[in-house]
């Protein structure tokens, strides 16, 4: 598919901001449910969704005990307020597709209010065409409403980005509102803003790409990593493209720096730059992670001590 990205600009266009929300923890190693609520609450305020249970929250990393127990204070600390959920289904190469495991998942989100966002599992992604999208018809009967997830492998080994074919006929699924493409690659998402523009205009072509924050000027709105860094940055940044203000290229540059910094390999460790990040502005007190997640270098802070005075002025 060709693609004339100047032809996709939508200026004075209001995105949809979706934050996944970081699960801070103790130097003890246990989770911060306080800081957890608290930055609920905040990015809540804000203006953006709050997603739960995402690659921030150590999804692949916690027990299905914890993972409730963020959905239970998920729906008490926003108060019956609208948040994302990742259904989450370990498994391994060659194993089955688990609808059984998407189910519950599925259940256990709506019986506490959230939307479910299906995350891939080797199940689902070894499929066929035809399966795989039958697969996501058999998730639509169990989940009247959810968003779909496309990852790449660099972010986890059992990702796949779909062919274009496939994605057009998760587009013909009115229970899909939206996917989360997490490629990395402009040009992918640019050519799934041109199908959803002429086959669904209301789907959400959510970018997953910390690297490339200026695709809401195309028409993606965001599942983001890097908005958990600073909720109130982005809704104002995304305020100012609504706007028509050109302020908007200067502070989106500002993010942009943050995320090509914390992005950096090994691209996981950039839940630790979150932490430290936060703890810098003052909304955490510890800034340790999952004790299996990787971490980055004390000398760290400096640059993100510089990020954070310039981002001080759009407070």
């Amino acid at each position: 598919m060709k693609v004339d990205p100047l032809s996709l600009i939508r200026r004075k266009r209001k995105p949809m901001g979706i934050s996944a929300i970081l699960l801070p923890f103790t130097e003890c190693g246990e989770i911060d449910w306080s800081a957890f609520r608290a930055h609920l609450v905040r990015t809540r305020a804000a203006g953006l969704t709050p997603a739960v249970n995402m690659d921030t929250g150590y999804a692949h990393l916690i027990d299905e005990t914890t993972r409730r127990a963020v959905l239970d204070t998920s729906r008490a600390a926003l108060g019956g307020e609208m948040f994302i959920a990742g259904v989450f289904v370990g498994d391994r190469p060659g194993d089955a597709f688990n609808l059984d495991a998407y189910a519950r998942g599925i259940d256990d989100i709506h019986s506490r209010g959230g939307t479910p966002i299906i995350f891939q599992s080797f199940g689902l992604t070894q499929l066929e065409a035809d399966g795989l999208i039958e697969s996501y018809r058999a998730i639509a009967r169990r989940a009247p409403r959810f968003l779909a997830f496309e990852l790449g492998q660099m972010f986890a080994p059992f990702g796949r980005i779909y062919s274009l074919e496939a994605y057009g006929e998760l587009l013909k699924i009115p229970e899909c509102y939206g996917a989360k493409h997490s490629s990395l690659s402009r040009e992918l998402e640019w050519q799934r803003l041109i199908l959803r523009n002429g086959q669904r205009p209301d789907f959400l072509v959510l970018s997953g790409n910390d690297l490339a924050i200026d695709m809401i000027m195309y028409g993606s709105d965001y599942l983001l990593g890097l908005s958990t860094f600073a909720p109130d940055v982005f809704a104002k940044r995304d305020a100012l493209w609504h706007e028509g203000d050109a302020a908007f290229y200067e502070l989106n540059d500002l993010l942009q720096y943050l995320g090509c910094f914390t992005f950096r390999d090994p691209v996981p460790a950039y839940k630790h730059s979150a932490a430290q990040f936060l703890k810098l502005r003052g909304w955490l007190a510890c800034d340790a992670t999952h004790p299996q997640s990787p971490s980055r270098p004390e000398s760290d802070r400096a640059v993100l001590e510089e990020i954070r005075h310039g981002i001080a002025k759009w407070n």
